[in-house]
């Protein structure tokens, strides 16, 4: 058994997308459950020593989440995300933002639009997540917030749950 799960970051500065395959040793319904369960979120959604913590959780088209990624001092760097389109265990799109504790987008920092889709790749699954923005200076934004190796960690974490979960 090939112990490597696909990981690809791809840049797309024409387009401003960056595109995101990640495979996971898990069945598919259980990792839609991992991206849309406010219980499961709240044990992977943040890279590592970064905890996750759910203020408001409603998965359903016009519906929302807003959490906070707690780091190991306490301190809350919070985000929503905005539903708009779900077809379960395939697709979900929303807009995803930085914001303030109370739910208050912050202009300031990068929104963006995702497309996340989840296929079958045998007995493990793929997440295919095509995250667009505004311009080309907030996709070179959040890549210089470090985005790419925060990834990687965060679905290190969740690779880690997924063991303890099947």
């Amino acid at each position: 058994m090939s112990t490597h799960l696909q990981f690809d970051f791809l840049v797309n500065k024409e387009r401003n997308t960056l595109t995101i395959r990640r495979e996971f040793r898990a069945k598919r319904q259980l990792v839609w459950d991992a991206y849309t369960k406010s219980e499961l979120l709240d044990q992977w959604f943040a890279p590592k020593p970064f905890t996750t913590k759910t203020k408001h959780m409603d998965f359903r088209e016009g519906g929302y989440w807003s959490y906070a990624m707690v780091d190991p001092e306490g301190k809350e760097y919070w985000g929503r995300t905005d539903y708009q389109k779900i077809q379960p265990i395939s697709n979900y799109t929303a807009l995803d933002a930085f914001c303030h504790d109370n739910g208050e987008i912050n202009t300031d920092l990068p929104r963006a639009e995702w497309n996340v889709t989840f296929h079958e790749k045998g007995e493990n699954a793929v997440v295919e997540t095509v995250v667009t923005y505004a311009s080309l200076a907030d996709l070179e934004t959040v890549i210089q917030m470090g985005l790419e190796e925060g990834l990687k960690l965060t679905l290190g974490k969740l690779d880690e749950l997924l063991t303890t979960l099947q």
